[in-house]
């Protein structure tokens, strides 16, 4: 079987890629990214056992993947990201995203391909303790055009009929890979750390909750989803674990104890601390519990070679 990776060469694209073997069904992975971030690197060394090829496409252009025959799932990570730098892009990143997804769908109800679309648990904003998938509308108040464009892309598919598909809302990323960026808060608290620059931290956020997945508890959610058949028109938080801005900074220490924290201001500064429930994934069959601590030592021993 054949299946698509769009964004491929992102930070979790590029981390699925290499382990597509690993997933005896599918016989070929194609790979497809605009390389518009310059991660050309995500590409270098690719393992001959994992049966990848590499297109250079902009897929938010009508009909930019009807050359692909035969394929059977498509895995959607493609999209301009970066939560706190989407208000100067705010026009750009609507454009873009969406006309990707709008590609997206259409490719897959056309071909009948089934989609793995990913969202993000950054819809949820100002939230009561505990929220799930099921929570009231009033709940869903994403603070950031990122987060707004993937409510919307959710809303996009809910309308779809002759398509098969599941949504993940996703936490954020922890966890190296070789199309890593430094943007989202444990990868970039690590980065500072291991500079010993001040690590940024937002006046309201360092005893709030959120949500965190690991690299390895993603690709797990690909391999479930493929091998079980998983597509039910729903959607799914899929997280490793909750945690305060504290308590990620107290693993840090753990490596690099003289660690500086300043506080800051940020336009999405507003949101009150919640717990992302993953009941519903657990129920389903899949349980995510990867170690954030794993993740924070693996990104600094990149940097190890620095003096403390």
């Amino acid at each position: 079987m054949k299946l698509i990776i769009t964004g491929s060469c992102g930070h979790i694209g590029s981390y699925i890629a290499e382990r597509m073997h690993l997933i005896p069904k599918i016989k070929q992975t194609i790979l497809i990214d605009n390389l518009g971030s310059n991660r050309h690197y995500s590409l270098f060394n690719l393992k001959k056992k994992n049966k990848l090829v590499f297109h250079q496409l902009d897929i938010s252009k009508k009909n930019s993947l009807d050359k692909f025959k035969n394929v059977k799932y498509l895995i959607h990570c493609a999209s301009m990201t970066n939560a706190e730098k989407s208000f100067s892009v705010k026009n750009k990143m609507f454009r873009n995203n969406l006309d990707c997804m709008r590609v997206v769908i259409n490719f897959c109800k056309k071909n009948k391909i089934k989609l793995i679309h990913l969202s993000s648990t950054s819809v949820y904003g100002k939230q009561a303790k505990v929220v799930d998938e099921n929570c009231e509308k009033k709940y869903l108040k994403p603070q950031s055009p990122y987060a707004r464009i993937k409510l919307i892309e959710e809303q996009m598919l809910k309308k779809e009929k002759n398509l098969k598909y599941t949504t993940f809302r996703f936490g954020t990323i922890s966890g190296f890979s070789k199309g890593i960026r430094f943007h989202t808060a444990v990868n970039k608290f690590c980065f500072n750390a291991a500079l010993n620059q001040k690590i940024h931290v937002y006046k309201t956020a360092l005893h709030q909750y959120r949500p965190y997945l690991s690299l390895s508890d993603a690709f797990k959610v690909f391999k479930f989803c493929i091998n079980k058949d998983f597509f039910k028109n729903d959607i799914f938080n899929a997280l490793s674990k909750n945690y305060t801005v504290s308590q990620i900074l107290k693993k840090i220490k753990k490596i690099k104890p003289n660690i500086k924290i300043k506080l800051v201001d940020t336009p999405i500064m507003n949101q009150l601390s919640y717990h992302v429930d993953k009941n519903k994934l657990i129920k389903s069959g899949l349980k995510l519990n990867s170690d954030l601590q794993k993740d924070i030592n693996q990104t600094l021993k990149l940097f190890s070679y620095l003096r403390n």
